[in-house]
């Protein structure tokens, strides 16, 4: 694969699965709507973007794919003046330019939905769509005006909300229509996404497409951030991928294959939407009859050694409350869990994971890891009293850093050193050492949330290859996941959880994606082989 000229008006990278034919994005005589020519940005110790071009047409979704730590992120953090490229030039619809902000870039029509969403949660939809833009009327805030405008940007791009909703109390597709909204109001003719339906059901994602395709029919473009192939060969028009801070390959969707982009992303080929070979369940390891916690209603589930049972549902229905309570970090109320035979219904946190409890949370950011921390104290944390010996209750550095090295290594967590803040990793990466820590200590149970939200498609691999080889040397997993394709790859028995409750249980022969998805969406009236969340006979 050779590296593309900087030239623009030369061909284009030569990629798997069809190249586009020229870099130029000319549509209709008119300027591409975002040029980036010889893009270089370094951090030390890091090259993040090398002389990266970047065309983008107008009226276009064009996605940008890497890996985690490929410098997608970098590059639209320069895009949009939040860095200043060592080298290179931006050209937007035309004119050169050169942003010292973000505002400097929303000036020139481009806006960004970043993937933690930047709003007040105690403000109206109105209020935040029109915060530091709003309509005045004799020099106040004209809060009339501010919620007409959001009717109206609604029923024109298909984005209906209430405008005198407080935005705290909106499901998260919601949030994101908000902060569209926001750069509409503000005129944006380019818009952003990063990693836009990290944290969308699938109805929710097809809805945001549909979206972003009625505002490039009204001549709008969209920069797609993802790792998600199916999203991007149903939704976008060109595909740009980086690997190692370089375009690898310029494809043009309609000529190209998930297994042509993940090849260029990892510069291997990788096995898509693998099913796992069933595993050899054993003993009952956790035990729940009736658990009721806020948010969740007499939920009953075993799991055993050597299996993985995995809990689909929409989000907002009791999953995230009832893994929580498993865990110790929300208060039962009613019900009884075991571990192993053991009541540990009211123990702690603590108290549970010196039992065999391993915890991989949904916030990787607020509950799982400590930011400001090192890699290496993270990748500590938790077993530290067990597994790490101390001496008067100190962690000797050296074994600190050893154990430090030697996850990094098996994880392949991309860090400079052991010792740069979790903070300095991309979102993938600290999912990575989060999987790492918590594998490592061979626990009988783990908990894990969307373990590979966020992650690259060769990681994603990685992470499933891990939790099997957990489930297979005896240990029992949950798996709380928001895709249906994880799930049905890595489950030996399917739980679905509506309205706080388990209302189906599926052995994964049965669980195909349409009885699934019927069954989140509040349709199984009956549950198929055992009881909900019971284990098969013989418990």
């Amino acid at each position: 694969m050779t590296r593309p000229p900087s030239d623009p008006s030369a061909a284009a990278v030569s990629g798997p699965g069809g190249a586009v034919s020229g870099p130029d994005g000319a549509v209709g005589g008119l300027p591409p709507a975002v040029e980036l020519r010889g893009i270089t940005k370094r951090f030390p110790g890091t090259l993040a973007n090398d002389a990266v071009d970047l065309t983008v047409r107008r009226g276009e979704i064009h996605a940008l794919m890497g890996e985690n730590g490929a410098g997608k992120s970098t590059l639209m953090s320069v895009l949009y003046g939040m860095e200043r490229p060592d080298a290179g030039s931006i050209r937007i619809d035309g004119a050169e330019v050169s942003f010292g902000s973000p505002g400097a870039a929303m000036a020139a029509g481009l806006g960004m939905v970043h993937q933690s969403f930047k709003l007040f949660d105690s403000l109206t939809v109105a209020e935040n769509v029109v915060y530091r833009a709003e309509p005045r009327r004799f020099g106040l805030v004209d809060r009339a005006a501010a919620r007409r405008r959001v009717r109206e940007l609604g029923a024109e791009h298909g984005l209906v909300v209430d405008p005198d909703a407080r935005v705290g109390d909106l499901p998260v597709g919601l949030r994101q229509r908000v902060e569209i909204l926001k750069l509409l109001h503000r005129g944006a003719r380019t818009l952003i996404l990063d990693e836009p339906t990290a944290v969308l059901t699938p109805a929710e994602a097809d809805a945001l497409f549909a979206v972003l395709r009625s505002l490039t029919a009204r001549g709008r473009t969209v920069i797609l951030v993802t790792h998600k192939l199916r999203e991007v060969l149903e939704g976008s028009d060109n595909v740009t991928v980086l690997r190692d801070g370089r375009v690898v390959a310029r494809l043009r969707t309609a000529r190209t294959s998930g297994a042509g982009i993940a090849a260029a992303m990892t510069g291997r080929a990788v096995e898509l939407d693998r099913v796992h070979p069933a595993g050899t369940p054993g003993d009952v390891v956790l035990d729940v009859e009736g658990l009721g916690t806020a948010g969740v209603h007499d939920v009953r589930l075993s799991v055993r050694a050597g299996e993985i049972v995995g809990i689909a549902g929409v989000a907002g229905n009791g999953q995230s409350e009832l893994v929580e309570a498993l865990a110790g970090l929300r208060t039962v109320t009613a019900g009884r869990v075991a571990l192993r035979g053991e009541d540990v219904t009211h123990a702690s946190a603590a108290e549970r994971r010196a039992k065999g409890l391993a915890y991989v949370p949904e916030d990787r950011h607020a509950v799982g890891t400590a930011p400001a921390a090192s890699v290496a104290d993270n990748l500590a944390m938790g077993h530290h009293r067990t597994s790490l010996s101390s001496r008067r209750g100190l962690l000797p550095p050296s074994a600190v850093r050893a154990h430090a090295r030697d996850l990094v290594g098996r994880f392949g967590v991309k860090a400079a050193t052991p010792e740069v803040p979790a903070s300095a990793l991309s979102g993938g990466n600290l999912q990575k050492l989060l999987i790492g820590r918590e594998l490592a200590h061979g626990a009988p149970l783990l908990l894990v949330e969307q373990p590979t939200r966020g992650v690259d498609i060769g990681a994603i691999q990685a992470i499933h290859d891990e939790l099997v080889a957990y489930r297979d040397a005896g240990h029992a997993v949950l798996l709380v996941s928001a895709e249906l394709s994880e799930i049905r790859g890595l489950a030996d028995r399917i739980l679905v959880m509506y309205e706080g409750r388990v209302t189906a249980a599926y052995d994964r022969a049965e669980a195909d994606e349409a009885t699934l998805g019927l069954a989140m969406a509040g349709g199984a009236g009956t549950t198929t082989g055992a009881p909900a969340g019971a284990a098969p006979d013989g418990d």
